[in-house]
């Protein structure tokens, strides 16, 4: 691999490369950047009100952003079996990092929840972390399931079950349903017998209504989700303030950096809720074509997985769409009352350093099965030679294929 591929932003063997993977890099360049905008006015106000730095929170983004491309860059030009090759061992090291979260006193509790765990000075998610991983482990044990020993089934499951354990200890229930649902449908598209679909989805359902008795306030928080009209001052205050919001922003919106509601009214903004301050001040023009983008790479993403060359990359390449664009989506729904309220942040556009490196990993792998799955033709632009100027070849010389890098 060229180390200057390495270099954000930089690549000279794109010309190379088949269209989808193309198109797919620059609108994941698209959805950063747009993101990065949206993230500066939405975390302006607060920033410079309580840090004395209006564009705090961007900076802190846009190292971790560096971080991330870089990581985009290498996986881009990793071969996918490199990549598949050390996915357990990112899946144990993170689990690990989660079991450490649970352990008092090593984990950072921010809101009543325990996430993150200190490297040193750098705090990090280990739960946002591990989504590329879990694709690719998920491809491996969905994909190989036939060839696998009863052995091995149940000792990846029990990791799997074991990682959504942990998270939704932490306690967050959002991101166990995210995991849980893109495994689960990774496992539908690899065609794992219904049997054990549905007791997969039985025994989900069933942690998720144990987590729900156990934890008064995400009790409350999907019943004033029903209406929380009832309850503006209290678990309802956040949706409520998000539907202002997005209601006040009318057809056109009010324009970029003029959002009222994240002036101290509405909470998290600059994370779980930015798509409120996005809709208001873009509208509802604004939001339909950040809908119709994400439906676009939604789009390209499963055509890449049609055009996949083997079992394990079209379901690596569904993974990706569910953890990027599926995410997205659930997002958009919480902030519009659609969903009741979590904690799932908007890919590329929330405040937060393991979500983007993440997120950029993730699209990354879906650039890469792109580029292997349908190899762009080299056309000669030379004339066509005849059979009096074709320069006679040896019978035991045989040409090899080139291969990408």
């Amino acid at each position: 691999m060229n180390v200057w591929s390495l270099i954000p932003l930089y690549d000279d063997s794109i010309g190379q490369w088949s269209w989808e993977a193309r198109l797919l890099r620059w609108l994941t360049f698209v959805w950063l950047g747009a993101g990065l905008l949206v993230l500066f006015s939405a975390s302006y106000p607060s920033a410079a009100l309580e840090l004395g730095d209006g564009a705090y929170y961007v900076k802190r983004q846009l190292l971790w952003l560096v971080v991330g491309l870089v990581v985009f860059n290498t996986t881009v030009h990793t071969p996918l079996h490199r990549c598949l090759a050390i996915a357990h061992w990112g899946v144990l090291i993170l689990l690990g990092l989660l079991l450490l979260i649970l352990v008092p006193g090593l984990g950072t509790t921010v809101n009543g929840a325990t996430r993150w765990i200190s490297l040193g000075f750098i705090p990090i998610q280990p739960s946002e972390l591990i989504k590329p991983f879990l694709i690719l482990q998920g491809a491996i044990v969905f994909g190989r399931w036939n060839r696998l020993s009863v052995g091995q089934r149940l000792f990846w499951l029990a990791i799997l079950i074991l990682i959504l354990g942990c998270i939704i200890l932490q306690p967050n229930l959002s991101t166990t349903a995210m995991c849980g649902m893109m495994l689960w449908l990774m496992a539908l598209a690899a065609g794992i017998p219904y049997r054990i679909l549905l007791g997969t989805a039985g025994g989900g359902v069933l942690l998720a209504a144990l987590s729900l008795s156990f934890k008064a306030y995400q009790r409350r928080r999907v019943l004033s989700f029903l209406n929380p009209w009832d309850a503006v001052s209290g678990d309802g205050y956040q949706l409520v303030q998000s539907l202002l919001a997005v209601g006040s922003g009318g057809v056109w919106g009010h324009g970029f950096g003029m959002s009222q509601q994240k002036l101290s009214y509405l909470p998290i903004h600059e994370s779980d809720f930015i798509f409120a301050v996005f809709a208001e001040e873009f509208g509802f023009i604004g939001s339909l074509i950040l809908i119709l983008f994400l439906i676009a790479y939604g789009t390209l993403a499963l055509r890449v997985a049609l055009n996949a060359r083997n079992l394990l990359s079209q379901l690596v390449a569904i993974g990706v769409m569910v953890a990027l664009v599926g995410q997205s989506f659930i997002n958009i729904a919480v902030a519009t009352g659609t969903l009741p309220t979590t904690g799932l942040p908007l890919p590329l556009f929330s405040y937060g350093g393991s979500s983007a490196i993440a997120s950029l990993m993730a699209a990354g792998l879906l650039v890469r099965v792109a580029r292997e799955g349908s190899q762009a033709e080299v056309i000669s632009l030379s004339p066509p030679s005849t059979a009096l100027d074709r320069p006679v070849k040896k019978a035991n010389k045989s040409s090899r294929a080139s291969r990408p890098s």
